[in-house]
């Protein structure tokens, strides 16, 4: 399922526009994005957490030539399914 997939889906099964589905899933990305830069994690009972990490600087290898490179610091997003999400997937 694409992004457009999604809103068509949200729309017919909430009863509104495509455009009004659209805005919605814009608000919340930028909902989810706002909270996570601010270091803030985005709980949805039963669906998931949002949330991020803190990944150290590393040195990892280049796996076709065996040059050492290194990897910067970064912070990373990570999701961690819920209950109701788990058990509906499984």
């Amino acid at each position: 399922m694409n992004k457009q997939d999604l809103i068509n889906k949200m729309a017919s099964e909430a009863g509104i526009t495509k455009g009004q589905a659209h805005t919605a899933l814009q608000a919340f990305e930028h909902g989810v994005t706002e909270a996570l830069t601010n270091g803030d994690s985005v709980q949805m009972v039963g669906f998931g957490t949002f949330s991020t990490t803190e990944r150290s600087a590393r040195t990892a290898r280049n796996p076709k030539t065996g040059e050492a490179i290194q990897v910067p610091a970064k912070t990373a997003v990570k999701f961690k399914a819920g209950k109701g999400l788990a058990e509906a997937v499984n």
